[in-house]
C-alpha cells in the first residue's frame, strides 16, 4: 500500500511541517496568553476588589501570603511561556510566508513584553517591599504600609491585565489568518475524459 504524499508547495510557500510548526507555536502561545490574562483580569475583578473591603492588617497579610506562594510550577509555564512562545510564534513567521501573519504576532509580542515588564518592574518591587515590613500584627502604621502598596499595585495590575488581554487578541487574529493561510488548495478536477 502506497502512501499519497501531499502536494509539493508552490515556490515561495511553506512546507506542510512549517506550517504546523507555525500553528503548534500560535496556539501555545494563545493558550499561555489566556492563562496570563485571565490571571491578571482575576485579580483586577475579583480578588483586589475583596481585598479592599478587608482591614489593613488583613489585606498585608493576605497579600504577602498569595505573594510568597505565586510563584509555583502551575504559575510559571504561563508566566514565562506566554513570552517565550509568543517570540517563537513571531520567530516562525519571519519569512515571506508568515508575513501575513507577523504584524499580529509582533504586536502580541510587545504587548505582553510590556505586561511582564510591569510585573517585574513594578508589581514584583512592590510584593518584595510588603514582604519586607514582616508580620503585620506586630506593624505600627499597617494603615500607612497598606496605602504605599495597594492604589500602585492595583492600577499597574490593570496595565497588565488590559495588555495581556488585548496580546490574546492579537494571538487569536494572528490563528484565524494562519488558518486561513494553511488552507492547502483542493487539486482541479480532472477534466480531460
Amino acid at each position: 500500500m502506497t502512501k499519497l504524499l501531499p502536494p509539493p508547495s508552490p515556490a515561495g510557500s511553506p512546507s506542510t511541517a512549517v506550517l504546523r510548526a507555525r500553528g503548534w507555536a500560535l496556539a501555545s502561545a494563545a493558550l499561555a496568553m489566556g492563562l496570563m490574562a485571565g490571571f491578571f483580569y482575576a485579580y483586577a475583578c475579583s480578588v483586589m476588589i475583596g481585598l479592599a473591603r478587608v482591614d489593613d492588617r488583613t489585606f498585608i497579610d493576605a497579600m504577602q501570603w498569595i505573594n510568597a506562594t505565586v510563584r509555583n510550577r502551575w504559575f510559571a509555564p504561563g508566566f514565562f511561556g506566554a513570552l517565550a512562545l509568543t517570540a517563537l510564534a513571531v520567530a516562525l513567521h519571519l519569512s515571506r510566508g508568515g508575513r501575513r501573519v507577523l504584524p499580529w504576532t509582533a504586536a502580541a509580542l510587545v504587548l505582553y513584553a510590556t505586561a511582564f515588564g510591569v510585573t517585574m518592574g513594578v508589581n514584583v518591587p512592590l510584593n518584595e517591599d510588603l514582604a519586607a515590613v514582616g508580620d503585620p500584627a506586630l506593624l505600627d502604621d499597617p494603615a500607612a504600609v497598606r496605602a504605599a502598596f495597594e492604589d500602585r499595585w492595583v492600577a499597574w495590575n490593570t496595565v497588565r491585565a488590559i495588555a495581556s488581554t488585548a496580546a490574546l487578541v492579537c494571538l487569536l487574529r494572528a490563528l484565524v489568518l494562519h488558518g486561513g493561510a494553511s488552507r492547502v488548495p483542493a487539486p482541479e478536477p480532472d477534466r480531460s475524459v
